[in-house]
């Protein structure tokens, strides 16, 4: 019996370990099937939903575009500076994620300011100076509303003058969304950080598209 019950505990453990191996996380958002001819032959791809083109101004008056996160994984929110209820909850929290993977030269933090008249770049480097954040690993960002509203649609999210979602969205390598997770909820903010790791850890997040 006890040869049995440690036989059992072996079986257990391998499985566990190999339904770790192959965990991947899911590719949200739309997706199309592309036929193309490779070597004559002609294949159907799918081509998932990406993080489109953009350009905005972080809390240290760098220039920062979607190139700027080519090899990178990244974390996107929404905020405003002097939001009163769920932004203070949010970045709380997400100073979590950012503690946890500081010294990884390949994730960044990156929270759009939904209020770009009042976030300066001067008050952008204040709040993010009130939270602790110090270096790129980080970046508060800004630029013209319209774009701002426009990209969180790309993020599968909702943005408009004074209102936004309280989501942390996961971003791999090829601009594609991974995961959404409330920022309000701190099991929520676990899991991102776990599936972070496991992002990290799949084979094609060394290739850049």
């Amino acid at each position: 019996m006890k040869y049995l019950i440690l036989a059992i505990a072996g079986i257990m453990a391998m499985s566990a370990c190999t339904n770790t191996a192959k965990h991947t996380l899911p590719i949200l958002g739309q997706r199309n099937a592309v036929t193309k001819t490779v070597n004559g032959k002609s294949e159907v791809d799918t081509v998932y939903q990406t993080i489109p083109k953009f350009k905005f101004i972080n809390q240290h008056g760098d220039s920062i575009s979607n190139k700027s996160l080519d090899g990178d994984i990244y974390v996107a929110d929404f905020f405003f500076t002097s939001c009163p209820n769920i932004c203070p909850v949010m970045h709380r929290n997400m100073l979590d994620v950012y503690h946890t993977f500081k010294g990884v030269g390949d994730f960044k933090i990156i929270s759009y300011s939904i209020d770009p008249k009042h976030d300066s770049v001067n008050v952008l480097k204040k709040y993010a100076d009130r939270l602790g954040v110090t270096g790129n690993s980080w970046w508060f960002l800004q630029g013209k509303k319209e774009d701002t509203y426009s990209l969180a649609k790309s993020y599968m999210v909702s943005a408009q003058e004074g209102v936004h979602d309280g989501y942390f969205i996961l971003i791999d390598k090829q601009k594609r969304i991974r995961g959404s997770y409330m920022g309000t909820d701190p099991a929520e903010v676990k899991k991102l950080i776990e599936d972070i790791k496991i992002l990290r850890a799949e084979p094609d997040q060394s290739i850049v598209q």
